[in-house]
């Protein structure tokens, strides 16, 4: 079993790894750096969705592997202000699509605003702790809970909830249209 990742993001690749692993003992882990095909800064649930079943689909080209793991962060306006959203997609050979998600969290107004200006999420974090490519680390999620959840286990779980249709596969037939 060869499983891909649609980033090469040490935070994502370790989020895989600790799902995938126990799942699929003995599989090979491939990360390969694939565009999302959205806005480096998605906005909103669709966007951001589209953006990890494209990075899902792409490490499944790119590798030739069995499965592949496409995941995104992103942000999203709310009545209560602007929140992180995350999503991940998992494809198959067969055409088979699970996506699970999402993290939702409050940022706080200087970040919101960082972001509203046309800024990154990431870099918003770093500019507000003074800490470099907090995205590759505990990210917004684990700065902003002092890691009671993290960028690393909001993901983990975004993917488990992506793998209902590979756990339970008769419950999910894969059709022609997909």
């Amino acid at each position: 079993m060869r499983i891909a990742t649609g980033s090469t993001n040490p935070v994502k690749c370790n989020a895989v790894r600790a799902v995938m692993g126990p799942l699929y003992p003995g599989a090979e882990f491939v990360a390969v750096d694939v565009p999302s095909g959205v806005a480096s800064q998605p906005w909103g649930d669709p966007a951001t969705r589209q953006g990890a079943v494209n990075r899902a689909r792409a490490a499944l080209d790119a590798t030739g592997a069995d499965l592949a793991v496409g995941l995104e962060g992103g942000v999203q306006q709310t009545e209560f202000g602007l929140m992180t959203c995350a999503w991940c997609a998992v494809v198959d050979r067969a055409g088979r699509v699970g996506v699970g998600g999402n993290s939702c969290m409050l940022l706080p107004p200087a970040v919101a605003d960082h972001v509203r200006r046309g800024g990154e999420l990431g870099a918003a974090m770093d500019a507000l702790t003074h800490t470099p490519n907090t995205r590759h680390q505990n990210g917004a999620i684990g700065i902003l809970t002092n890691d009671l959840e993290t960028r690393q286990s909001a993901y983990e779980t975004n993917l488990r909830l992506a793998l209902a249709p590979f756990q339970n596969p008769a419950w999910y037939p894969v059709s022609e249209s997909e």
